[in-house]
């Protein structure tokens, strides 16, 4: 499935909830949001539908997002549902980390493939600062208990914020060091709450480590679908793993971009930076045909913008939801 500019799109990234077992600073309010209702956001067979039309179009990866996907309940059944896809390759997940340790084992047998989690800081005062909850311990324990799955790849998602975790790079980057695991910084997107941060460029935060470790080395990917995403790798003398950069704003990568984005209510967005994008949800429950989803969906990826604008002012049609109900 190719749009308009001849860019490949065969990822798909699936929001279950809007929901969030945690506060963080730059992605919701400190008081919480206005929860979506059960109702109005998709059921597992709904996004199973969706999921098994976007892959007869070429989709072949899939990964699950909120909100924190893992406040949903039984999410290993819909691990299941699209693991039984055919041409799913990997069903991914991103997470916090915090309720990942009690159901990984589950989730693990339903098929996952890969999980990234998201920690920005690994000291625990700092950490309730940033997530307005006391739950570094909890994450810490899920990425110990992830050495009982060598076959599932793990990642650590880290948020370079200015004035709250720079001397956390370095310490997040030597897990790299001592494990063969992958460390990527994220630069902040201009985003709701995210708009108010500075942005720390990949070229900040490399620089930092080069101070630390050395000079960088460019890393090769480690397995099939290595090169297949946004970021860029490097590694340092003596590191077992992988540092990583996902640098959409000082490396802009909107050229290769091969993702959309699916919310929790149903709604296909084709570009993160934009409100455009289809509502799948009033097709499904207006009874549309499998033809009809996936016409949809392919008329959406076609109209998918060019690039993203956040170097320029916000204009017309910008989205203004919160990462959480974006989808992450």
């Amino acid at each position: 499935m190719t749009d308009q500019y001849g860019r490949q799109i065969d990822y798909m990234r699936i929001s279950v909830t809007d929901r969030c077992n945690l506060r963080c600073i730059y992605c919701m309010p400190e008081e919480g949001v206005e929860q979506t209702s059960h109702g109005e956001i998709l059921t597992y067979g709904e996004i199973a539908r969706v999921a098994k039309a976007a892959a007869g179009l070429g989709v072949t990866r899939v990964r699950l997002t909120g909100g924190e996907p893992l406040v949903r309940r039984d999410l290993g059944r819909l691990v299941s549902m699209l693991t039984a896809l055919d041409q799913v390759e990997e069903v991914a997940l991103t997470t916090n980390g915090v309720l990942l340790g009690e159901q990984i084992e589950e989730l693990a047998a339903a098929g996952l493939g890969s999980v990234n989690i998201s920690l920005d800081t690994l000291e625990r005062e700092q950490y309730a600062c940033v997530a307005r909850r006391d739950e570094l311990d909890r994450v810490l324990l899920s990425l110990e208990k992830m050495r009982e799955y060598p076959w599932i790849q793990v990642k650590l998602n880290c948020v370079p914020l200015a004035g709250y975790n720079e001397d956390q790079w370095c310490r997040l980057a030597e897990l790299a060091g001592e494990r063969d695991m992958d460390v990527r910084f994220i630069e902040m997107m201009p985003l709701g709450l995210g708009e108010k941060f500075p942005l720390c460029s990949q070229e900040t935060v490399l620089q930092r480590l080069r101070e630390a470790f050395g000079p960088e080395r460019p890393a090769k990917g480690k397995d099939a679908l290595a090169g297949r995403g946004p970021a860029f790798y490097v590694t340092f003398e003596g590191f077992r793993g992988r540092v990583g950069f996902i640098s959409a704003l000082s490396h802009k990568f909107c050229g290769s971009c091969n993702r959309v984005r699916l919310s929790a209510e149903g709604f296909l967005k084709p570009c993160l930076q934009y409100e455009g994008g289809t509502d799948l949800r009033r097709l499904l429950r207006q009874g549309a045909s499998e033809q009809e989803i996936a016409g949809a969906i392919r008329q959406a990826v076609w109209e998918k913008p060019a690039c993203h604008q956040f170097e320029q002012p916000r204009g017309e049609g910008t989205e203004k939801k919160n990462m959480n109900r974006i989808g992450g």
